[in-house]
This record gives structure tokens, C-alpha cells and sequence, in this order.
């Protein structure tokens, strides 16, 4: 039987938890690192941005696909896109692949940094700092989450510069 769905709002799912209606998955002290935005009317997407060790934006992925920023551009940030994949390089150095796959999902593999200098490796575990993304679970320092909704908070999981976080948070 077909069936007709109507979303009001965007729903994630990362690591087995259920993020609803939730605008900013990931932050990090004052910077959003995985975001919701609205794309048009009907439409949401994500909103990830890209960071070199410096702290300097490089680039942003929105949806499925990397912009480089201006300071990134300056920097010699390239985008090359091929069949099913983004690579995003700094002179011969790849910085991030993106693997599209069915749809708008995607992969996403890089080793890069959160503002000041903090550490992203991503590829099929994302790890910062304390933080530990799988497919089957995200473990936060000794705290590990699995099957997990979070709904209707303006901030799903920020993190601390000294190691803590909060989870669902409205402020």
C-alpha cells in the first residue's frame, strides 16, 4: 500500500538517535558543527561547516554538497566533483571525500578541526574529543547513546571545551 507523509518538521538520525525538530545537532562551545536549515518552503538540509587546525572556515557542506568559503578559496581550496563523490583538497592534501548515496544521504570522511584547534576525525567513527559516533551508538566521555529521541530543543548535544556536554538543551 502507498502511503502519503507529511514532515513539519526535519528529523536526523545520527548514531541511532533520533533527533526531532531539533535545529543544531552538534555544537561545540559557541559554533554549530552539524546544523538543520531550512532550503526552501518544503525542504531542510544539513549545514556542516569545515575547519582547518588554525580555526579558519574553510568550507561548508550544506545538503550533499561542499562550498569552499572565501578565506578557503584564498587559501587554495579546491572542490573537484566525480560520479557519486566530492573531494575537497588544499594543495595535494585531501581534506574531506564526500560519498553520495541514494537520494540526499551521503558520507562523509575527513580528519579536521572544530574551532580552536580541536581535532575531528570522520570517516565511519567520528570521534572529537569526547565524543564517539558509530553506527550503532554515541558514546559521549562514559555516557553511551543508542535508540534515543531527542525532540523539540533548540541544541541536541554542545559540547564544552573541557570535556562536558549537555544534552537537549533550550538555551
Amino acid at each position: 500500500m502507498n502511503k502519503l507523509i507529511f514532515q513539519k518538521s526535519p528529523i536526523v538520525t545520527l548514531s541511532t538517535n533520533r533527533f526531532i525538530n531539533v535545529p543544531v545537532i552538534l555544537k561545540f562551545e559557541d559554533t554549530n558543527l552539524i546544523e538543520i536549515v531550512r532550503e526552501d518552503t518544503f525542504n531542510y538540509t544539513t549545514k556542516i561547516p569545515i575547519f582547518h587546525s588554525d580555526g579558519t572556515k574553510l568550507a561548508v557542506v550544506t545538503g550533499n554538497r561542499p562550498y569552499p568559503t572565501e578565506i578557503g578559496k584564498t587559501a587554495g581550496i579546491t572542490v573537484d566533483k566525480y560520479k557519486g563523490l566530492w573531494v575537497c583538497k588544499m594543495g595535494n592534501q585531501i581534506l574531506f571525500e564526500m560519498i553520495l548515496q541514494t537520494g540526499d544521504s551521503f558520507k562523509l570522511s575527513a580528519e579536521l578541526y572544530a574551532p580552536e584547534g580541536y581535532f575531528v576525525k570522520c570517516t565511519d567513527i567520528i570521534t572529537l574529543q569526547q565524543i564517539r559516533m558509530t553506527e550503532e551508538a554515541l558514546s559521549i566521555g562514559e555516557l553511551t547513546m543508542s535508540g534515543n529521541t531527542i525532540q523539540g530543543v533548540k541544541t541536541g548535544i554542545w559540547m564544552k571545551r573541557d570535556g562536558s556536554c549537555l544534552i537537549g538543551v533550550n538555551s
